[in-house]
């Protein structure tokens, strides 16, 4: 199996219980670029999903919001929001 594409678990504390999910690195790491970006911990964006979660699946809600949170950026007014998508 490709490296790059194995489940990594990690702990991460939600509404101050200890819990751990189990993603692909690349999953972790588009989630660490949105903590840096927010300026949350880790902890804080999902403790944040887990109080909007409509889905039964803690790590399916942390992989919808991270495509719905790219989703969003990929707009026009995301794109100008974060400086850049002038087609230059």
């Amino acid at each position: 199996m490709n490296k790059n594409h194995s489940l990594v678990s990690r702990n991460v504390t939600i509404s101050g219980r200890r819990t751990s999910l189990r993603m692909e690195q690349e999953t972790w790491d588009a989630l660490g670029e949105v903590c840096k970006r927010e300026g949350k911990s880790i902890h804080q964006i999902c403790t944040l999903i887990e109080e909007r979660r409509s889905v039964s699946n803690r790590t399916s809600a942390v992989r919808a919001f991270i495509i719905a949170y790219y989703r969003a950026a990929a707009t026009e007014a995301g794109h100008q929001k974060a400086g850049h998508g002038n087609g230059a």
